[in-house]
């Protein structure tokens, strides 16, 4: 299952099923994102719910919250 991590998905990192499946997350850059058609391609787009007060995180910031939402979900800490 692909996951593409986009601040304007509708799907909070949260809120995704994925169980033991297989996963891959892709992050796109910091200035032109991620191209057409990878988003086109993608099983699941997830966003990481922020506050109003910060604009954007880092690719390797939202990268790393991403993947540690999976881990707990995955080992329900």
């Amino acid at each position: 299952m692909e996951i593409i991590l986009d601040g304007d998905a509708d799907t909070a990192v949260e809120e995704i099923e994925i169980a033991d499946q297989p996963i891959y997350m892709v992050v796109g850059s910091e200035g032109r994102g991620l191209s057409r058609l990878v988003r086109e391609n993608c099983d699941l787009l997830i966003k990481i719910p922020m506050s109003n007060t910060v604009e954007s995180l880092n690719a390797s910031v939202a990268m790393s919250i991403a993947l540690y939402a999976v881990d707990r979900k995955r080992h329900a800490i």
